[in-house]
C-alpha cells in the first residue's frame, strides 16, 4: 500500500518531494502564501491545494506532513511562543486529531527544543502516538550549509519505533551536531549563493529566496520517509 501523505505548511513542496522519493503520495497541500500556490499547482498538477490550515477540515491520509511557523521559537524572533498569532501548533494538533493518521511528521527550528517542543511531544502523546525528536542539520546529507532542524516523527502504534529510528541513516544528524552550540555555523554560504534561479534580474527573486529559506532539505524527509515504509513492513 502506498501511503497517502497530507502535507500542511507546505511551501514550495519540500517534504512532498522527499516523502515521494521514499514511495508515498502527497493527496493534498495547505499553503497560505499565493507565490508557493503557484509553484505547487505547476509540480503537482491536480492535487487539491488548500489555503488556509485555521479553516482546513482535511482529508483522508496515512501521514501528516509539516513544518509549523518557526517565528514564535526562533532565537532571531521575540520568542512570544504561544502569544504569537503565527503559533499554528494547536492547528496541526486539531488535524492530527480529526484524522487520526498513521504517522506524523513535523519540523522546526532548533530553538523549539528550549520553547514548545516539550508541548507538541506532550500533545501527540495524549492523542496516543509514540514519539521522538532528532536533530539533523542539512549538513548531515551532504549539504554545504549547517541549517540545523528538529524533526519529529510519531506513530499511532509505535510497534518498533525507537528501533527503526535509531539507525544509523536517521539519527547521524543528531550526533555530528552533538556538544555544539545553537548559533555554531562551521560552513556559512557566500553573500549571494549560487542558487540556481534566485540570483539579481530573475523574476520573482525576494518570493524564491523567501521560499527557500522556508523548505525543507527534501533528502531528509526522503530518508525518513523510507525509514517509515521500512517499518511498515516490517508490521505486517
Amino acid at each position: 500500500m502506498t501511503l497517502r501523505v497530507l502535507d500542511l505548511f507546505s511551501g514550495i513542496g519540500g517534504f512532498s518531494l522527499g516523502l515521494e522519493r521514499a514511495g508515498m503520495r502527497t493527496v493534498a497541500f495547505c499553503e497560505i502564501d499565493p507565490w508557493c500556490r503557484q509553484h505547487l499547482v505547476k509540480h503537482w498538477p491536480g492535487v487539491p491545494i488548500h489555503d488556509d490550515v485555521r479553516t482546513f477540515r482535511g482529508v483522508e491520509c496515512d501521514l501528516i506532513c509539516g513544518g509549523y511557523p518557526c517565528q514564535p521559537f526562533s532565537k532571531a524572533g521575540k520568542r512570544r511562543g504561544a502569544k504569537d498569532d503565527r503559533h499554528l501548533w494547536p492547528e496541526f494538533a486539531r488535524l492530527v486529531r480529526a484524522l487520526r493518521p498513521a504517522w506524523v511528521i513535523a519540523e522546526n527550528v532548533v530553538g523549539h527544543v528550549s520553547m514548545g517542543l516539550d508541548e507538541v511531544l506532550s500533545d501527540l502523546e495524549a492523542l496516543g502516538y509514540s514519539c521522538g525528536a532528532f536533530d539533523i542539520p542539512a549538513c548531515a546529507i551532504g549539504a554545504d550549509h549547517e541549517r540545523r532542524r528538529i524533526w519529529i516523527v510519531a506513530n499511532a502504534d509505535g510497534s518498533g519505533l525507537q528501533e527503526r529510528f535509531l539507525q544509523p541513516e536517521v539519527s547521524r544528524g543528531a550526533r555530528c551536531t552533538e556538544d555544539r552550540e545553537d548559533s555554531a555555523l562551521d560552513v556559512a554560504w557566500p553573500a549571494e549563493p549560487s542558487m540556481v534561479r534566485v540570483v539579481h534580474g530573475v523574476p520573482g527573486r525576494v518570493d524564491r529566496i523567501r521560499a527557500l529559506g522556508n523548505a525543507v532539505v527534501p533528502q531528509i524527509p526522503e530518508i525518513i520517509g523510507r525509514a517509515i515504509l521500512e517499518a511498515e513492513r516490517g508490521q505486517r
